[in-house]
């Protein structure tokens, strides 16, 4: 799973100083309370690349609010660890720490994470994308506020591939080689939701879903081994690396690996959503998976005040422009989507039109994620590399639905 990559970092004195500016100035968000209503410590745990970022938006709301005082901490381990790491001792993690959607049902029922206040939540709910918002949702309760939308996209070099060519996976490797990873299952699952399957139903939530048993699940078997037989596709744990040498004219990837790929392809770099892939004899849209990334707020926290406000601040339209510009991630804030720059980026543009209905599927966050990722991509690449073969399909997709629905 790549959610945990990172953009690497860009920083100096002029950009945290306009990062500051830009939390500092308009937008402002009211989770900016008086300084006399909060007060207090409060320990922020970012990803280790991110922390000069956050530092000069934290920079904002210790300015409007002196008595807190913000330790910004970089966390080795990532945000992609969270789950994992808050369990060892909550009352010594982070009070408000960096995590993926996916991982929010697990704290929530474990009592890990609070909610999140009814007055920062409905800020949220109405300055967030519906999507954004529904992937810091659990239960019907908002536990993290959104700060970041991810999702993978088709990087290519435009001297070998057309707009027209990689519009349909047919046609983009009939014209050049896609490097990609088979035993990726963040990569490829999402063939299972093109094929017409649900992962915990349309809710995300539901532990009686077993669509993936089935003639639809079958289907993207079948299209997983036509793969291996592919001469344009090629099977690699390092994509970005055939990428720059040469052997390949297109990956699958996510905007942690926007800046590293600009400088490999430099004027030839180009970018689109996912092309259409050929199931069943009929064109369907290869999904991705949509990740959403924000931050929760420990139960454990000695200041929930302070943190809920802190929170709220971090990921207001102001706070996800600057860490846009400085760090390229893509906003939920539905005024931020729209900002001019925003719109003028070929990448962010593309993972907002993954994140859209029918393109993507939001990540669930059930705590049987944890099994998920463990058996998905033996379940795949045995199909790739045609270890599980095709009269086998039926039993394993049978297998693996029970394993992933087991309460």
């Amino acid at each position: 799973m790549k959610l945990n990559k990172k953009i690497a970092l860009i920083g100096s004195t002029v950009l945290a100083t306009s990062i500051l500016a830009a939390c500092s100035s308009g937008n402002s968000t009211s989770s900016s309370s008086s300084s006399a209503a909060l007060s207090g410590t409060v320990k922020l745990y970012v990803d280790t690349q991110q922390k000069a970022a956050f530092q000069s938006v934290v920079d904002g709301f210790t300015k409007a609010n002196p008595n807190v005082k913000v330790s910004v901490v970089a966390n080795a381990s990532g945000s992609a660890n969270a789950k994992t790491d808050i369990a060892k001792d909550p009352s010594k993690y982070a009070d408000v720490f960096a995590v993926p959607n996916d991982q929010l049902g697990d704290m929530a029922d474990k009592g890990y994470i609070n909610q999140i206040a009814t007055k920062y939540a409905d800020q949220a709910k109405s300055n967030d994308s519906k999507v954004a918002y529904s992937g810091m949702e659990y239960k019907g309760k908002l536990y993290a506020m959104p700060m970041e939308v991810q999702a993978q996209t088709l990087f290519y070099n435009k001297s070998v591939l057309s707009a027209d060519d990689v519009k349909t996976w047919d046609g983009l490797t009939a014209k050049g080689v896609l490097a990609t990873d088979f035993t990726n299952a963040y990569n490829f699952y999402p063939v299972f939701f093109s094929a017409g399957t649900t992962l915990y139903g349309t809710s995300g939530e539901d532990l009686t879903d077993k669509s993936i048993a089935s003639d639809k699940g079958v289907t993207a078997m079948k299209w997983f081994a036509a793969q291996k037989a592919n001469a344009n596709v090629m099977q690699t744990s390092n994509a970005l690396n055939q990428l720059q040498s040469g052997k390949a004219a297109a990956i699958v990837d996510g905007p942690w690996d926007t800046a590293n790929i600009k400088k490999i392809l430099g004027d030839n770099y180009a970018v689109a959503p996912y092309p259409t892939i050929t199931l069943n004899g009929e064109q369907k849209q290869m999904q991705a998976f949509l990740g959403i990334h924000g931050f929760a707020v420990n139960a454990k926290a000695p200041n929930q005040a302070a943190s809920q406000a802190l929170a709220a601040y971090i990921t207001s339209e102001s706070a996800q422009l600057a860490l846009f510009k400085s760090q390229g991630l893509v906003p939920a804030n539905t005024k931020a989507q729209a900002d001019s720059e925003v719109t003028a980026d070929a990448e962010t543009q593309a993972v907002i039109t993954m994140s859209k209905s029918g393109n993507s599927t939001l990540m669930p966050k059930v705590a049987q994620m944890a099994t998920f990722w463990n058996d998905a991509a033996p379940l795949i690449n045995g199909a790739y590399t045609g270890q599980i073969t095709a009269d086998q399909y039926s039993a394993k997709l049978s297998t693996f639905a029970d394993a992933i629905t087991a309460k």
